[in-house]
């Protein structure tokens, strides 16, 4: 345990001391470069964050292609800082084009700045981020719903079975007539099944069947 402690501390105080040096020289070569004051400092500011934002895009996963770019770009002004300050240029006479790189770095800063922090990735990548490993489109496809039966279609209801006609003898429906006739002459009305079927003394299908034959 006291080993890894030390191994970590080893690796902090080295990763602090570069860094220091590294924002040192990129302090000296911007104050050369006549940017002055608080501008000076936020140079190596300005080229720190955006070597962190590339990092993070390439340890995400996502658009390494332009988390490479940018910092290739945050490590080139770095590193050229630092090689630029080991007495290979004089500092109290700066290029013109050194002034140049430098006065337009920080719309490049910004600029890749901006696009490592708000592009998206691609309709592609966010599913796969979301689907967990190891677990196929089938297991969260919905599962099947069972067809159901088709209704039972109502058999038509039977149609009623005419009555059996009932044979009445043609002596019968005679007499039958003779006694619709002086009934209706008594009472000015047609007789009917039920008062046929009295003065007949006959059963009611025979009654209704005679009285059919009347109509």
């Amino acid at each position: 345990m006291r080993a890894h402690l030390a191994r970590v501390d080893a690796v902090l105080v080295q990763a602090v001391i570069a860094a220091a040096l590294s924002f040192a020289h990129l302090h000296d070569v911007a104050s050369a470069a006549g940017q002055d004051g608080w501008k000076a400092w936020a140079y190596p500011v300005s080229v720190d964050l955006l070597l962190v934002a590339a990092w993070r895009r390439l340890r995400t996963g996502d658009g390494k292609a332009a988390g490479w770019c940018w910092f290739v770009i945050a490590l080139a002004a770095s590193l050229g800082a630092n090689i630029a300050t080991a007495g290979l240029l004089d500092m109290g006479h700066v290029p013109a084009w050194l002034r140049i790189l430098v006065a337009g770095w920080p719309a490049v800063a910004f600029l890749g700045g901006t696009l490592l922090a708000h592009s998206t990735p691609t309709p592609d990548e966010t599913t796969e981020e979301q689907r967990p490993e190891g677990v196929d489109d089938q297991e969260h496809a919905p599962d099947p719903v069972p067809e159901l039966p088709p209704p039972p279609v109502a058999e038509p209801a039977p149609a009623p079975t005419p009555p059996a006609a009932v044979p009445v003898p043609t002596a019968l429906v005679e007499h039958a007539r003779k006694v619709a006739a002086e009934h209706h002459t008594r009472t000015g009305t047609a007789i009917d099944t039920a008062t046929l079927r009295a003065r007949l003394g006959v059963p009611e299908p025979m009654a209704e069947a005679i009285s059919a034959r009347l109509t």
